[in-house]
Order: C-alpha cells, then structure tokens, then sequence
C-alpha cells in the first residue's frame, strides 16, 4: 500500500516537472476514454429507447410487410432485389389474417404525406398516418382534447382527423380545434381530437416525434380520400394471450402462402418480422458503429501510451541517483519496477477519470435537452478505466525495467 501511494506520489511530482508533456499524455488517454464513453452512452440511450418503442407495440406483436428490412435489405428501386417483385400486402389479405383464430387483432398502418390549411394557416408537406381502429395501442399517444375515429367513421371512409399538438398549434394557434374544418391536399376534413405522442428518439428520427407537425387518418380514409399508396400497407398483428408468437406466425405464413398460390419450392413474398429480429438488426449496426469508435479510441490510448513512455523515460533519467540511493538502501529491483509502473497507471488513470467526467457530462446534456435516454452504462466505466490502466501498465514497462536494472553504484554517480 505504502509503494501504491508513493507511487501516485512520483506521478503527481512528474506532472509538476512536465507538465506540457503530461498534458499531452493525459489528454491522449482523456480522448481515448470520452470517445468510448460517449458513443456508449449514445448507444445504450438509442438501444433503450428502441427497447421503449418495441414495448408500446407489444412484445409478441409482429409485422407483416412487403419487403425485407434491415442492414443488407434492398427496395423497390434495385432492378436486381428480388422483393421488388413483391406484391403489396392486400387489404383482402389484411382482412384475412383478421379472421384467423390466434389472431387478436391487426392494426393496418400506411403514411404519405399532404399539405394541411385552415383559414389562412398553411403547413405544407406535413407527414400523416393512416391506421386503423386500434392503433392507440401501437402509437403511444394521449387524445386530448377530442378522442379516435369510431369504427363506423372508419367503415365508411369518414374524412376525419387527428392533429399532433405541433401542427394544431402550427393551423389552430390557441383556439380550439375540435369540429372545425381542415384542408388536406384539397379535401375538406373535420378535426375530432388532438394527439399527444410520446414517441421515443427513434420515432422522432423517422419524423413522428412530439416536434414535428403530424396527422392520422384513418386508412380507408387515405386510400378514398387521399389516394394513399396502397403498396405502402403494413399490418401489425398481435396473437391472442393464450397462443405463442411462433403458432401464429406460422398460420399467418401459411394462410399467406396459399392465398398467393406459392407452392412449397417458392419463396415467400412477403416477410413477417418479429421484435427479436428488429432488435437483431439493431444490435448489428450499431454494434459496428460502437466498434469503429473502439478503434479511435484504441488510436488515442496508442497516442497516450507513447506519451507514458517519454515522460517515465525523462522520470528515470532525472531520478537515477535517486534509484541508486534507494537500491543501497536495500530496494529490490522488483520493488523499483513497482513505483515506477503504478507511476505511470496513475497517469493514465487520471486522463481516464478526465474522459468519464466529461463523456458523462456530455450524457446528462444529451438527456436533458433531447427525448434520448443517454446514460453511461457501468460496465463501459469500469473497462475504460481498466484499459487506461493497463494501456500505463503496458507502456510504462519499459521505463520501469530500465529503472529496476540500474547498477545502483553508476546510479549514486550519476550528476
């Protein structure tokens, strides 16, 4: 303990003798570490948000959809993707799955984009969701003042809708909104609630999100009314409690398959995506972000290990005749090997707790002024700490065995 903290000791005396080249070795590990930092605390926040964004829609809950997702999936502009053939999902279809036994319900979603006025207000290019009935319980939102579409207005293609409270404000200002006619791309609709959503970052990245000016329709109204996309259908089924996931999965892809007349050699066209997969392609791309910020950080550390190496060497040299007093005095070259390694820890360490300040100074800005949870996960500072010591440990070995195998005789006439 007592070569620990005379070990620290000679660190600290060494910054004070060299400070520019202490700071540059510092700041080289400080960098090292805030880069791990940060980017973990950014992952960890969007992963978390994912997470919160999944579990609004249900955790058995899966989609069926027209075309492939994820990091290698291609769309409908490749000549060469073989899902560009894909027919749409239909709402025939939609309607079908409705009716299978372990389906509890499927909620239709479409989106497009129309230009919004009221009075002398307008809001162009303004994005809106088509859903059916139950999308409440997919949307994450709160309906006030006004309430959703009933399944009549629904039926027959009501032109109603529901504005986010961005865009009532953007339309309505301060006067209230409810009953009160909006033009929709030249069609004229009734307002019958306002929405507040608490979408996660995600969400809001993709433009849904509590900032951006947003409308839902109901989608037998976007197709009637709005011309909607109809390849644009995705449907969001949920089995019923008492059914697995896998079961109903696998009755949705057979009452697909026959409806489309595949035979059993044909691939599917269509895909059904379960959350563990979402989650899979999620954890797989920022997986390799997360490693590409490793790699600068293993540049900075590598930038701060040689910073250790001058400044120990510098140390040795100036402090030889003090390692020979010590050796006369009966120091071991093991113990001189000691001082001189937790010396050059303590340098490390101390860019390390630089970088964690402020990476997590860094996260509490993030999360307090965005709707990202970044936070820095405990494991990414325990190893960051780790690595900064180790990388002292490593670079500060060569340093530490020069000092240790000093003749303590040459040492004492060392000037």
């Amino acid at each position: 303990m007592l070569l620990a903290l005379e070990g620290v000791s000679m660190a600290l005396e060494a910054i004070r003798g060299n400070k520019v080249r202490a700071a540059l070795t510092i700041a080289g590990v400080a960098i090292g570490v805030f880069v791990v930092v940060a980017m973990g605390a950014v992952v960890n926040g969007i992963r978390a948000s994912f997470q919160q964004d999944l579990e609004e829609i249900g955790a058995t809950t899966f989609i069926v959809q027209r075309r492939g997702s994820g990091i290698n999936a291609c769309d409908g502009t490749d000549e060469n993707c073989p899902d560009r053939r894909n027919p749409p999902i239909s709402f025939a279809e939609w309607d079908m799955i409705r009716r299978l036994p372990g389906v509890q319900e499927v909620i239709g979603t479409m989106a497009g984009q129309a230009n919004f006025a009221y009075r002398n207000s307008r809001v162009d290019n303004v994005g809106y969701d088509a859903y059916s009935v139950e999308w409440p319980a997919v949307n994450a939102s709160d309906i006030a003042p006004g309430r959703n579409f009933t399944r009549a207005e629904y039926e027959a293609g009501q032109p109603v809708v529901l504005l986010n409270d961005t865009l009532k404000a953007q339309l309505f200002g301060d006067s209230e909104p409810i009953g009160k006619p909006v033009t929709i791309s030249g069609r004229q609709f009734t307002v019958i609630g306002v929405y507040n959503p608490r979408a996660g970052f995600l969400r809001s990245l993709e433009g849904r999100g509590p900032e951006t000016p947003r409308a839902i329709v109901p989608t037998s109204t976007a197709v009637r009314q709005l011309d909607a996309f109809r390849g644009s259908l995705t449907l969001m089924v949920r089995p019923r409690s008492d059914i697995s996931q896998a079961e109903v999965m696998d009755e949705v892809m057979a009452s697909m398959r026959a409806r489309r007349g595949l035979r059993p050699s044909d691939r599917n066209t269509f895909y059904l995506v379960e959350q563990d997969r979402i989650m899979d392609t999620f954890n797989q791309l920022f997986g390799t972000i997360f490693a590409v910020g490793l790699a600068l950080s293993a540049v900075a550390l590598l930038v701060g290990g040689v910073g250790v190496v001058a400044i120990m060497m510098i140390s040795v040299t100036e402090r030889t005749r003090e390692i020979g007093v010590r050796k006369a005095l009966g120091a071991t070259a093991g113990t001189i090997r000691w001082q001189f390694l937790v010396e050059a820890a303590t340098l490390t360490s101390i860019g390390a707790f630089i970088g964690l300040a402020v990476g997590a100074l860094l996260a509490w800005i993030i999360r307090s002024n965005s709707s990202l949870p970044a936070s820095v996960p405990t494991s990414i500072m325990v190893t960051a700490v780790l690595a900064s010591a180790v990388t002292g440990v490593a670079f500060g070995m060569l340093p530490a065995l020069r000092a240790s195998r000093l003749d303590p005789v040459e040492a004492l006439r060392h000037e």
